[in-house]
């Protein structure tokens, strides 16, 4: 399995993927709808299924001595790092937008713990559509991509209305984190509970829709 995720790191991951990280500092860009930040991750998710299905990686993988189980594993661990990256990256630059000295965010989300939160339950809806999706035919990347797409920003433009027109997001998480943190805390734990929820219970179906693939 160690020897199965090198591949994925060494052979699969797009160099796009990388670049995607860097685009964490753009959470100091004082109007701006953050959570497109964490769509690019979904994007570099995409380049990589797309460039392993141009280099033929799914039939080379399945050439090698080992199980679909573990195909699909080792992808579903390098979409997690990329993920987990994504967000671990974000956060100084999160501490660096609530230091300075400019209005709050006019377009929606403050940088704060609950954005990060709301972007986790994101990241798992975008697995989740995508996956179930690209494991029953694993040449239709680009079908997978659109419609995890749409869903993601059905899903940003009903969490950025929200902070508009309910009182509870304005005035409680769409703050500074030296206020309401508790309130942003809650937010946070929930994202973290969903998004591992989403993501273990594709693994499971990708593997079975995998396992019925035919080759």
């Amino acid at each position: 399995m160690i020897k199965l995720f090198k591949k994925e790191i060494a052979l699969v991951i797009h160099p796009t993927a990388y670049i995607f990280l860097a685009l964490s500092m753009m959470l100091i860009i004082p109007n701006y709808p953050y959570y497109v930040i964490f769509f690019y991750t979904g994007l570099a998710i995409f380049f990589t299924c797309l460039n392993g299905r141009e280099n033929n990686d799914i039939l080379y993988s399945a050439m090698l001595p080992i199980s679909k189980k573990e195909i699909v594993k080792s992808r579903f661990c390098l979409v997690i790092l990329l993920e987990i990256m994504q967000i671990l990256l974000a956060i100084p630059f999160a501490i660096i937008r609530q230091k300075m000295n400019v209005p709050s965010n006019q377009v929606g989300m403050e940088a704060n713990i609950a954005l990060f939160g709301f972007s986790l339950i994101m990241l798992g809806i975008f697995n989740m559509v995508f996956f179930l999706i690209y494991y029953k035919d694993v040449r239709k990347v680009g079908v997978a991509f659109v419609k995890s797409s749409i869903a993601v920003f059905l899903y940003i433009a009903i969490i950025e209305t929200c902070v508009h027109i309910i009182p509870f997001f304005k005035n409680y998480l769409d703050t500074k984190d030296t206020f309401y943190i508790s309130y942003k805390l809650l937010i946070l734990g929930l994202g973290i509970i969903i998004y591992t929820i989403m993501t273990v219970i594709t693994y499971k179906k990708a593997v079975k829709l995998f396992e019925n693939y035919d080759i």
